[in-house]
């Protein structure tokens, strides 16, 4: 891709997550200096299984991320227990072949292999821990754990739902504690039969039991999953790979046998937890983006492909500026989260409810409940019919993006800010 002429600013991002990256290199291609601050000794992804839908996947190969062979095609359905259809989410054909699937399934490690192979030498800096950030008007000062501080134009926050820049513009905030946990693993092994080509989430009245075909560095696969009510305060004690094992006795195949083919060393638990959503993102010359704004439950899939559309489209809005402008810079900032915020509010929002609706409700109502999924057309109009209208619409949103990005590049960077 053509790069506006020169640099013109001095960018400092927080966390080497998929944001983190993506906002890298998004800044980089706007042409300003992008320096990448992360705390641990590499990238390190947290976690192993990974779904993403084809608006990040578009915007990774605007960011010059290999797509290539990312992941395996898959058509999303949910299902009863006993593998009776209740929803099928559905996009069109066309969608579905320019982007690689309509729901792709792959692993966190080649997802960051892939980003840090894209990002330029110089801008990651591993074993930089920044303790403190402070702003004004003429820029951002970040204090790193080793004494030294480093001066930028612009800070982005893309450390995590614990994230020291959320807490710095805003305060502390409770956790939202979803009251659920997570068991996934991975198998690449051959003699476990399957639909080819599909990612099926299923529930018994109270357990999540999911799989989905995955491609790992050329290799075929799958992931699982199983998920259930779990309260917080309390220690977990039990073994991953048999206590998932239990969960999934009560699915229809091949998720149990899945679970079975799996070495347990390949088994992960996460305790669901997010944050409300946030009225404003973005103080001064500081913003957020991934779960440092938005943290999700993994009921949206949506998580990690949300935080790098945000990584996209911050390095967008920046395109062209001078980022010694506080006016320019504060107008960038707000452009930038206006459009994302009710649209990472929704799926953060539905994902937290769906939890609630199938994990916590009453057990008198579960019957209920489940004879609508069943019997009615509600969960196809929820979440059936809702999610492909999201994903054209980011899809909508990637290209007006990218329309104006080019356009700045063909103008030799000039940048109207009320634009």
């Amino acid at each position: 891709m053509k790069k506006l002429p020169a640099q013109r600013g001095r960018v400092a991002v927080i966390g080497a997550g998929p944001g983190g990256m993506a906002a890298a290199l998004s800044v980089h291609q706007a042409g300003h200096e992008v320096v990448l601050f992360e705390r641990y000794p590499q990238a390190r992804p947290a976690g192993n299984i990974l779904n993403l839908w084809p608006p990040p996947i578009k915007a990774l190969g605007l960011l010059g991320v290999n797509t290539e062979d990312l992941g395996a095609p898959c058509t999303a359905e949910f299902r009863n227990a006993r593998g009776r259809r209740r929803v099928r989410a559905a996009l069109p054909e066309q969608v579905v072949r320019d982007y690689g699937g309509g729901f792709v399934g792959l692993l966190r490690p080649e997802l960051y292999e892939r980003l840090l192979d894209a990002l330029p030498k110089g801008v990651l800096r591993v074993n930089h821990t920044v303790e403190r950030v402070e702003q004004d008007e003429s820029g951002v000062r970040l204090h790193l754990a080793d004494g030294r501080v480093h001066e930028a134009d612009l800070v982005i926050g893309a450390d995590g739902i614990d994230s020291l820049v959320r807490r710095t513009l805003w305060g502390d905030s409770p956790k939202r504690e979803h009251n659920l946990h997570i068991f996934g693993g991975y198998t690449f092994d051959e003699s476990v039969e399957t639909e080819p080509g599909m990612c099926v989430l299923s529930h018994t009245r109270t357990v999540q039991g999911s799989w989905t075909a995955i491609r790992d560095k050329g290799r075929d696969g799958h992931q699982w999953w199983v998920l259930e009510a779990f309260d917080a305060s309390r220690e977990f004690t039990g073994d991953l790979h048999s206590t998932a094992t239990s969960h999934g006795q009560a699915f229809a195949r091949p998720l149990p046998q899945l679970i079975a083919a799996t070495d347990p060393a390949h088994v992960q638990r996460w305790v669901i937890r997010d944050r409300k959503p946030l009225k404003q993102w973005s103080k001064g010359r500081a913003t957020l983006v991934g779960d440092a704004a938005h943290p999700t439950s993994p009921y949206a899939g949506y998580g990690a492909g949300m935080a790098t559309e945000d990584g996209y489209f911050i390095g967008r809005r920046l395109a062209g500026l001078d980022l010694s402008d506080y006016a320019a810079v504060r107008h960038a900032l707000d452009a930038f989260e206006a459009p994302r915020k009710p649209h990472t509010a929704r799926q953060s929002q539905h994902a937290y409810v769906l939890g609630q609706v199938f994990h916590h409700a009453p057990r008198a109502l579960q019957p209920v409940r489940d004879a609508i999924l069943d019997r009615t057309p509600l969960m196809q109009k929820v979440v059936g019919d809702s999610t492909p209208s999201s994903i054209l619409a980011q899809l909508g949103e990637i290209d007006r993006a990218e329309a104006r990005f080019i356009t700045l590049l063909g103008l030799g960077g000039t940048h109207d800010t009320a634009s």
